[in-house]
C-alpha cells in the first residue's frame, strides 16, 4: 500500500507542478497577476486532500470495497466544503467570484479529481494490471 500512496503521490505532484507552471505562464502571458486569488493555496490545498482522500481509500479498501465508489464522492464532497469554508469567503469579498478566482482553486481540482479517478478505479478493477 505504501508504494502505491508514494507512486500516487510523485505522479500527482509531478502533474500539479506541470499544470501550475503553464497556469502561471498563461496567467503573465494574459498581463494578470501570477500569484493573486490564492493560487498557491488552492494548489496546495488540492494536492494534500488528494493525497489524503486516496490514503483512506487505500485503507479502507479491503474492509469497505463495496463502498469505496461512496467514499470517493465523500472526499469530492470534503474539496467542495474546503472550497467553500476556506475560499469562497475571501473570493466574495467584492461580491463576485471572478473567473480567476474560480480557475486558481478548479484547476487543480479538476487534475486532482482526474488523477484520483483513475488511481480509484485501478483499486476497484484488481483484474487489470497494478503499476
Amino acid at each position: 500500500m505504501l508504494k502505491k500512496l508514494i507512486l500516487f503521490s510523485v505522479r500527482l505532484v509531478l502533474l500539479l507542478s506541470v499544470v501550475f507552471c503553464l497556469h502561471i505562464e498563461i496567467l503573465k502571458y494574459v498581463g494578470y497577476m501570477p500569484f493573486g486569488n490564492l493560487i498557491i493555496q488552492g494548489y496546495f490545498a488540492n494536492l494534500l486532500l488528494a493525497i489524503v482522500i486516496y490514503s483512506m481509500l487505500c485503507l479502507l479498501q479491503k474492509k469497505y470495497n463495496d463502498q469505496l465508489g461512496f467514499l470517493f464522492m465523500a472526499g469530492s464532497l470534503l474539496k467542495f466544503a474546503v472550497f467553500f469554508i476556506f475560499f469562497s469567503p475571501s473570493f466574495r469579498e467584492d461580491g463576485v467570484i471572478s473567473r480567476l478566482e474560480f480557475l486558481s482553486f478548479f484547476i487543480p481540482y479538476l487534475c486532482c479529481l482526474f488523477m484520483e479517478t483513475f488511481a480509484v478505479v485501478k483499486i476497484l478493477n484488481p483484474s487489470k494490471k497494478q503499476e
